[in-house]
């Protein structure tokens, strides 16, 4: 569409003259247009889209569940310094490097390979992870969906030991007449009531909550054994079903519709943060739980563990080497400023982080009151505190029904912002590898087929044992495998394709070289750090256990082949794209397989300056007339054209 718009009202030598003329991107009548668009794979509808969903991304459940929990257990307050010292050195340079990656590329995780042809199993290896991660995060969501239905109700379903799924064990933490009394005096009535169920757990060896049993004895009807599968539990097999309809219906245009969705997915949470974090901080006890989660303890700094900790959280948080940040990238416009991005990305997940803790440890610490006992008795992390500590504190609140609709309101928005970038992922990776006219028009159909394989792939979750398998996956799909990926993409990029190469990649795509301190931490500190947290997990490796549960040997080898699973990608592909190469040697092959592809660089031809130039890469841009009764040019015959027309 013409750009230029002739404005002449008043004759030539008036003020509509030609240089009354309007020119849209800077162009010159009869040069061509730079749209900046990538019409064939599509791009983001502006950059608040790209901004929102890689925040909902680095943002998920882990922020909520996770992170309070490693701070009160690694010296509270302490724990913030190894924190944001491996956010600056290791999470946001990493973050940024993805992100220019495949933002400079315009390719999903496996056609960003074209760098260094040798090294796409990393591609693939990113595939594999974001295809495990996918599978057991959605049921996460669906258990989420499932709690928020059961809230819909007057009285919370695990608030007292009365239903028939309790055990003799069972101790509430509130008493039907703390219920009955009016608003009023809910707060005192609980007082006396927890007292007394205070004096009652104190005397007993093993106390079991009305949540637990809940979570276990009736959401889960958990088997004694994970190879023990029992049923499948229909309730939560039906919102798997509706968890995966959700993600695909938010996908159907690929970026064009998760790009609007996101302005809710991703800011809401946040909303309803806030809303608890009020409530919370006003409860008798609050206070109490938030000098848990801070008060500093600073001889922690000297352990090592601590700093692991603080690496490993910045690393998974920040969802590198998932593949999500290339392929949310690509779909950037080229000379998107992905420096900035970066940075705002990372500091809100990590701001994010140490906002949640105080939400978390505000309830808990009221809740501790309540009981009596100290917060590190009612503190836990994961499942636990989603779906058994923090259900049990919302009990002690009124209208605890209305809290508990919007805590796992929150947990299905957060964990649905990840699951639209993990499902991208594997959609965007399978359309550019195929890359024919007809997979690009029917991108909804590989979405489509995608998310039912997922949901079946998801099945065995939801059975009786579901729970012992999502936890093996959650500790092993996606643990020291990542590291791995990661450190060799830095040495892929860095040191085979070449630092200097690349710098000059990104001072092309931004118009400005990365700033030394991103160098020097590319080249130097980040992958020293990656290989300090792969170090840390394979020393501080311990067997996975659930609960009193010990997981046999059978499945803890499941869990190792599933974590090589994606690591043996890149020897696997390396050795067989060096077979295929030209050379009589095998040094030539492999220097020949460690070559940029010729396909490497900006996907637009406008892009394509300099080392990338190609012959005729000026024809495929729109030129615009002289005059505004010209027709548009066809991009095969524009300098023909636009010689006749002179």
């Amino acid at each position: 569409v013409a750009c230029l718009h002739d404005v002449d009202s008043a004759g030539s030598n008036g003020p509509g003259n030609s240089a009354s003329r309007r020119v849209c991107n800077g162009a010159v009548p009869g040069e061509p247009v730079k749209t900046d668009k990538n019409s064939r794979r599509g791009n983001w509808g502006n950059q608040i889209e790209f901004i929102l969903t890689s925040v909902g991304y680095a943002v998920g459940l882990g922020n909520v569940w996770r992170f309070p929990y490693l701070c009160y257990r690694n010296g509270g307050g302490a724990f913030m310094f190894p924190y944001f010292i491996m956010l600056v050195f290791c999470g946001i340079p990493l973050f940024f490097l993805e992100l220019s990656f495949g933002q400079f590329a315009s390719q999903g995780c496996l056609g960003v390979w074209r760098i260094s042809p040798m090294f796409k199993g990393v591609g693939y290896g990113m595939m594999v992870v974001s295809t495990y991660i996918g599978i057991y995060y959605n049921v996460v969501i669906c258990i989420a969906f499932y709690y928020f239905f059961s809230s819909m109700t007057n009285l919370l379903p695990w608030t007292y030991c009365n239903n028939p799924w309790n055990t003799p064990t069972c101790n509430g933490v509130v008493t039907p007449r703390g219920i009955n009394n009016t608003l009023a005096n809910v707060t005192r009535s609980l007082v006396t009531g927890a007292a007394e169920v205070a004096v009652e757990v104190v005397n007993k060896t093993k106390r079991t909550s009305p949540s637990e049993e809940y979570w276990k004895h009736y959401v889960l009807q958990i088997s004694d054994d994970i190879g023990n599968f029992g049923e499948v539990r229909l309730p939560i097999l039906g919102c798997l079903a509706v968890s995966w309809v959700v993600v695909f219906l938010c996908l159907i245009r690929g970026v064009k519709s998760s790009g609007k969705v996101v302005y809710f997915t991703a800011t809401f949470p946040y909303v309803v943060l806030t809303i608890l974090f009020i409530r919370g901080i006003t409860l008798e006890g609050a206070v109490t739980g938030i000098k848990y989660y801070l008060t500093p303890q600073w001889h922690k700094i000297l352990d090592a563990k601590v700093w692991g900790d603080a690496a490993s959280q910045i690393f998974y948080s920040l969802g590198c080497a998932w593949g999500g940040l290339i392929t949310m990238a690509s779909y950037n416009k080229f000379h998107n400023n992905c420096y900035r991005d970066s940075i705002i990305i990372s500091i809100t997940n990590c701001a994010t982080s140490v906002y949640a803790g105080f939400v978390i440890f505000s309830i808990l610490g009221f809740m501790a009151h309540h009981l009596n006992v100290d917060v590190s008795e009612v503190a836990d992390h994961g499942p636990g505190l989603a779906f058994v500590a923090y259900p049990e504190a919302l009990t002690l609140l009124p209208i605890s029904p209305l809290w508990s609709l919007l805590f796992f309101f929150m947990l299905i928005l957060l964990g649905l912002g990840t699951q639209f970038c993990l499902l991208e992922t594997l959609v965007t990776a399978i359309v550019d590898e195929i890359g024919t006219d007809w997979i690009v028009r029917n991108k909804t159909v590989v979405t489509g087929g995608v998310a039912i394989v997922g949901f079946l792939l998801g099945v065995p979750l939801t059975t009786q044992a579901g729970i012992y398998w999502l936890l093996l996956m959650d500790n092993y799909a996606a643990s020291f495998s990542l590291v791995i990926i990661s450190c060799i993409m830095c040495i892929c990029i860095m040191y085979v394709y070449g630092h200097k190469k690349y710098f000059k990649d990104v001072e092309m795509m931004l118009g400005f070289p990365p700033p030394i301190f991103f160098r020097v931490c590319w080249r130097f500190v980040s992958p020293i750090i990656i290989s300090f947290i792969l170090i840390f997990t394979v020393i501080q490796y311990k067997p996975i256990t659930y609960n009193d549960y010990v997981y046999p040997g059978w499945s803890l080898a499941i869990g190792f082949l599933m974590a090589m699973s994606s690591v043996i990608c890149i020897p696997i592909y390396a050795l067989y794209k060096i077979a295929k190469s030209e050379g009589t040697t095998f040094l030539e092959r492999l220097k020949n397989s460690c070559k940029p592809d010729v396909k490497w660089g900006p996907a637009l031809s406008e892009h394509r300056i300099g080392l990338y130039a190609t012959p005729g890469s000026e024809g495929e841009v729109e030129v615009r007339p002289l005059k505004e009764d010209l027709p548009i040019i066809s991009a095969g015959n524009a300098s023909r054209n636009v010689a006749s027309h002179l």
